[in-house]
């Protein structure tokens, strides 16, 4: 098996703490691109289009929110 980060050949065994990965930075890494992310699940297209009243509700902005829309 390998280190899905580095790519390196690991021991998938118990004794692995850190499996699937091969050290705590390389999980740490994994975790950093899932917080910013980096990685997306595929969605399917369910042909679904906002109602009126979605594609018309302003934006709104909270304090220290800036340029983020509120989704209901």
């Amino acid at each position: 098996m390998r280190c899905p980060t580095c790519k390196t050949e690991i021991d998938n065994g118990p004794e692995n703490r850190y499996r699937p990965f091969c050290s705590e930075r390389c999980r740490m890494v994994d975790l950093g691109t899932w917080a910013g992310e980096g990685y997306r699940i595929a969605a399917e297209d369910q042909g679904e289009t906002p109602s009126d009243d979605e594609a018309t509700e302003p934006e709104r902005i909270m304090p220290g929110q800036r340029n983020r829309k509120i989704v209901h």
